[in-house]
């Protein structure tokens, strides 16, 4: 039997290349970053160069570079031919991705080995391109800059935990300090403490007695970036049954986070419960990782524990960003994005934002930064989900924003747009929300997220998401009535089920209603 292909776009044609494909935002070309780090080598391709640049290919080899380094001073010749093996491979994706720029990131064992320029010079080769080689502070800076890019007012100290070195770095919003390396990674504590946990406990205090950058920690963030730490936080996430399987801006209490460290130095790792979330090659430096993080926390003292999935790379392509694209709101630049590649209208979208600006305004609900913000985001997400079935559009959305790439996001915020899309296509009684989502969030947040889904569903009853419209519709609060205004020439839109859906938003906010 033979199918036949009903669509006029034959996916076979490689005309196809030079379409607006709507997979990617138009006119986008992708950009990569190869990361040479003691532990692994990774390559990442993004969408395009963007204040939230989203992955479109991301691939690692843990290659082990850094392993003895810190013992002979020499790369050891299985790692690099592993290494060297990978890089070949990432040259033939980046050439057939159509990647027209391209950034080769060495860090300490490339720096510290003596047989490192040799390495750097096939490496060199093979991409095309001379490797910049980071300096210890370079590295600090540029994880800095990462975190700075991807969280709100960053406040502490970034730390970014390598196989070959330790950074620490202070910052302050977009103010960094002065970054400080530390020989303290994975690969080489294992190295110079003869497998010794206890051992690299001992080195760590030693190495980090005389912080700076510690010393000014007490009570703000500490925000752990590198890939063993990730590891830490993805086996504590799942030890604890945490719901949302998002690594990017976990939080975790310094001192739950200080206990969990001495579990992973205690215990055997391979007996932890949840232990199947990290790779079995990672598995063996989580006990080394956790004695550094253990030693940050007890000399640092912060109030918790932050951790990134953003770091060195995506630092690296944010200092190469224009000043007023480093200014961009980076979740609203997300949104927009999604907005433009998912919704019907992105011009609904953003009057939508602006009308609820003066509906929220006109009638007093108060919000304070955080929230409208968050609002602002539910509006461009709200019409995401229109391809899906009517019946699973809340539960579809709220699955995809809930575990999207969004950054300058924490945890409770992805809680309120998820929940917020939920309630704009499933109702507002949320009964069947789960309570791990819930959970996520605080009470008055979750009220929030309803009263914006209300608000939503009011406007999607009014005018149907078609743009042009939804702004000459008047709300106003009059004594303890809240007064919807249609103009005369559009009451043609006036229908029950906007009558039923007003009522519901102001029910919400405890006034009575009244359509003129």
């Amino acid at each position: 039997m033979t199918l036949q292909r009903h669509s006029q776009i034959d996916p076979s044609d490689n005309s196809l290349d030079k379409l607006n494909i709507q997979g990617r935002i138009n006119g986008s070309v992708p950009v990569a970053v190869v990361d040479i780090g003691s532990n692994s080598v990774r390559l990442v391709m993004y969408e395009r160069e963007a204040r939230a640049p989203v992955p479109m290919y991301n691939e690692k080899h843990l290659c082990g570079l850094g392993r003895g380094v810190g013992m002979t001073g020499q790369l050891e010749t299985g790692a690099v031919n592993a290494a060297l093996a990978a890089l070949r491979r990432f040259r033939f994706l980046m050439d057939n991705a159509g990647v027209e720029k391209k950034y080769v990131l060495a860090t300490a064992a490339a720096r510290d080995a003596e047989n490192g320029p040799d390495f750097l010079r096939q490496v060199e080769e093979i991409c095309g391109i001379a490797p910049q080689v980071l300096s210890g502070e370079d590295e600090a800076r540029k994880s800095a800059l990462g975190v700075v890019s991807a969280m709100l007012d960053p406040l502490g100290v970034v730390g970014d935990l390598g196989g070959g070195s330790l950074e620490l770095i202070s910052v302050d919003g977009k103010t960094l300090g002065t970054g400080a390396t530390h020989p303290l990674g994975g690969l080489r504590l294992q190295d110079m403490s003869g497998s010794s946990v206890r051992q690299a406990l001992k080195i760590a205090k030693t190495e980090l007695a005389e912080s700076e950058q510690l010393q000014g920690l007490e009570g703000k963030t500490f925000y752990a970036v590198g890939g063993t730490w990730r590891a830490f936080g993805k086996l504590h996430m799942s030890s604890v049954g945490y719901p949302l399987n998002v690594m990017h801006h976990y939080e975790v209490d310094a001192e739950e986070a200080f206990e969990f460290c001495r579990q992973c130095m205690r215990d055997d790792i391979e007996d932890f419960s949840g232990i199947g979330v990290v790779s079995k090659s990672r598995r063996s430096l989580l006990p080394y990782g956790a004695a550094v993080l253990s030693e940050v926390i007890r000399k640092g003292k912060p109030k918790r524990v932050v951790f990134s999935s953003i770091g060195v790379r995506e630092g690296h392509l944010y200092e190469l960003l224009p000043e007023a694209i480093q200014e961009e709101d980076p979740l609203l630049s997300a949104c927009e994005e999604l907005c433009v590649l998912r919704s019907r209208s992105p011009q609904y979208a953003h009057e939508l934002a602006d009308w609820l600006d003066g509906v929220y305004s006109a009638i007093g609900i108060v919000e304070n930064a955080y929230e409208k913000r968050l609002r602002r985001a539910a509006c461009l997400l709200v019409d995401m989900g229109w391809r899906a079935h009517p019946d699973y559009r809340g539960t579809q959305s709220l699955n995809v924003i809930a575990h999207g790439t969004f950054i300058g996001i924490d945890h409770p915020g992805r809680a309120y747009l998820a929940m917020s899309n939920y309630f704009r296509h499933e109702g507002l009684s949320g009964s069947n929300l789960s309570t791990r989502m819930r959970d996520l969030s605080n009470l008055h947040l979750r009220n929030m997220a309803q009263l914006t889904g209300a608000a939503q569903r009011l406007a999607h009853a009014a005018v149907g998401d078609l743009p042009g419209v939804l702004n000459r519709l008047d709300i106003r609060l009059a004594d303890d009535t809240v007064v919807l205004t249609i103009p005369e020439d559009l009451k043609i839109l006036m229908h029950g089920k906007l009558e039923r859906r007003f009522v519901s938003f102001v029910r919400l906010l405890g006034y009575d209603s009244l359509i003129v």
